[in-house]
Parts: structure tokens; sequence; C-alpha cells
């Protein structure tokens, strides 16, 4: 149920669509005598939102917080007993129809692999992800990251796949469940940087302990994109749908216990 109701939340409070939302109600409200002074106030305040959310910098002060939470583990550890990707490199969506996986704005998550797979010889690589959209699945993540990682040269031998879960939460349990860790035990958690903060909270609430976190798919420079605004409005809103996404699902996370704290950190 938590899955259903996160998704279908976000679909309105995503800030682009609920700009939108705002204009379409704004536009109706024109059509009657009684509520045409609101429906301006709402269709200017709809405009103003886009432009503002779309070209100025909003967007990387939304995100900068949330990139910079964690950095990169450096030194890296001596030792590590396995690496954890999580999903959202995948378009399950696309992948299952043609005749190699799509592979999301978020392909860094599995672009790292080999590269760690080779400086840790004796490390497990386990990909948690299976179906993380409500409609038009053709595929599982894992089903496709099993096809990526047999491209990279990887032993499958190294290699676990968790196709079951949906969402960071079910991430930290089924992958909990596959692996079985050991007091002691170190593991490299591989996310995109602005997600990391939730993937840690998520984590250690469902009791993992020996966790590193090596945050890959940054979106921004630094503080130097601070106050930088965009050319196009689309780049804009999709960044800034993002990081609100994040933040949301701080929160929710959270609220429902299935976090270790509000803003998690190193």
């Amino acid at each position: 149920m938590f899955f259903y109701l996160a998704k279908l939340f976000f679909l309105v409070a995503r800030p682009s669509n609920f700009l939108v939302l705002l204009a379409l109600a704004g536009l109706c409200a024109l059509l009657f005598a009684r509520t045409r002074r609101l429906g301006r106030l709402a269709v200017g305040a709809a405009v103003l939102g886009l432009a503002v959310a779309g070209f100025s910098p909003l967007a990387n002060i939304v995100l900068l917080p949330l990139e910079q939470r964690f950095s990169h583990p450096d030194p890296l550890p001596a030792h590590v007993d396995g690496i954890i990707v999580l999903g959202g490199a995948i378009d399950t969506v696309v992948s299952g129809v043609r005749p190699y996986p799509a592979i999301t704005t978020a392909g860094e998550r599995l672009t790292v692999v080999p590269d760690l797979a080779r400086r840790y010889p004796a490390a497990r690589i386990v990909h948690s992800g299976g179906q993380g959209v409500l409609f038009g699945n053709t595929s599982t993540e894992a089903e496709a990251a099993q096809r990526i990682f047999a491209g990279f040269g990887l032993d499958p031998a190294r290699v676990l796949l968790e196709g079951k879960s949906r969402n960071t939460w079910e991430n930290a349990m089924e992958t909990r469940a596959l692996l079985r860790p050991k007091d002691g035990e170190t593991y490299l958690l591989v996310t995109s940087a602005m997600h990391m903060p939730r993937a840690m909270g998520v984590f250690r609430q469902a009791g993992w302990t020996g966790l590193v976190p090596y945050p890959v798919d940054w979106r921004t420079r630094g503080e130097e994109d601070r106050w930088l605004g965009f050319d196009a409005i689309s780049e804009g809103l999709t960044r800034l749908d993002l990081a609100v996404r994040e933040w949301i699902g701080l929160v929710a996370y959270w609220l429902s216990g299935r976090s270790s704290a509000l803003f998690p950190a190193p």
C-alpha cells in the first residue's frame, strides 16, 4: 500500500505536474463569474511558478544539500565483502521489448561496477531492483542488470540479483534477506548522490551495519552551481522534480518509521 500511495501522491506533488494542474484549475475557475478573480490568481501563480522553477537556480538550491550530504569515500576501504547497487538506472518499460536494456540518466550506478569489481575481486556484487513504476513494465531491473553485467564481463558466480523490490525500503529488506550480512562485514552502497541520504537512513533502519556510502550520478558540480540558472525550462523543472521527490521521500520514510532519521548524516 505504501508503494502505491507514494506513487500516486508524487504524481500530484511533483512540481511540474502541480503547477500545470494549478494552471488548469485556474482556467476552469475563469469560466464562472464568482471564481474569476481566484482563477486569474491561480493562472498567474502557475505561470510565475513554472518560470521560476524552470529558469532560476531554485532546483540547484534544493538539490545541493542532498548531493553534498555524503561525500565519496576517501580513502576507499581496504576490504569489501559486497557491492550493493540500487535500482533506478534501468527503464523497465522499454527494456523488455528492445534488443538491449534501456539505461536512464542514473546510469552511473551501473557503469561504476566494473571498476569496483576489479578493485575488490572477492566482493559479491548485488543489484537490487524490481519494477518501480505503476504501469507499463515489460521486465524487471534485475533481468536487465543481468544482461548488462554479462556484457561487462563480470563472473556470473559473483553476481546476485534481487528482483522483488519496488522502492528503497524493499531494497534494504530484500537485500538483507538475500545477503544475510554478518557483524564486521563491509558493504559498499552504490546509488545516486541525491538519493544517498534516504538510502542510508532506510538501510540503517532495516538493521544494516558496516555500510560505506558510494555516491555516484551527481547532477551538480558543487557549490559553484548553487546560483546557476537554466537556459531551458524543461531542464530546471526536471532537476527540481528529482530533488523534491527526494525531500518528500525523506519526510515520508521518517514519518512511517522506515528511516533512522529525518535527514540522515554520515
